[in-house]
């Protein structure tokens, strides 16, 4: 872990760019990006591959985001020669470079979901109790 002096420059690097930091991370941290560049990384899919990958993602949701990481060039999208057309979509370079940050955070979700459902428990108990 950081120290105490590292964590406080981080913190006022972090302050001072916000201009530039936000809109990068409301581009990256929504709901379903991580998951769909997640199911992308491997390999190319089809639209209705990656929303069966996907459990519980609408297809206007899908289709949003897939048409928002194309334009942020996260994602290419390839028309396929085939009948019916079909459509293939692809993680870019820049995407693929997200790859070990949003591994490290499923492993951190993995690693403390528990914890955090234990502290909304705990939470919710004393709210209730109130």
């Amino acid at each position: 872990m950081a120290d105490d002096t590292d964590l406080d420059a981080l913190s006022e690097c972090a302050l001072a760019n916000m201009a530039r930091v936000r809109p990068v991370l409301d581009k990256i941290a929504d709901k379903w990006t991580i998951l769909i560049l997640t199911v992308l990384c491997p390999r190319p899919a089809r639209f209705n591959v990656i929303k069966r990958r996907l459990d519980g993602i609408t297809h206007k949701a899908l289709a949003d985001a897939l048409k928002r990481l194309e334009r942020n060039g996260l994602v290419t999208r390839t028309v396929l020669p085939t009948a019916p057309i079909g459509v293939e979509y692809a993680i870019t370079p820049l995407g693929h470079s997200l790859r070990q940050p949003f591994e490290a955070l499923c492993a951190w979700a993995l690693d403390h979901g528990a914890a955090i459902a234990a502290a909304n428990h705990a939470h919710d108990s004393i709210k209730t109790r109130s």
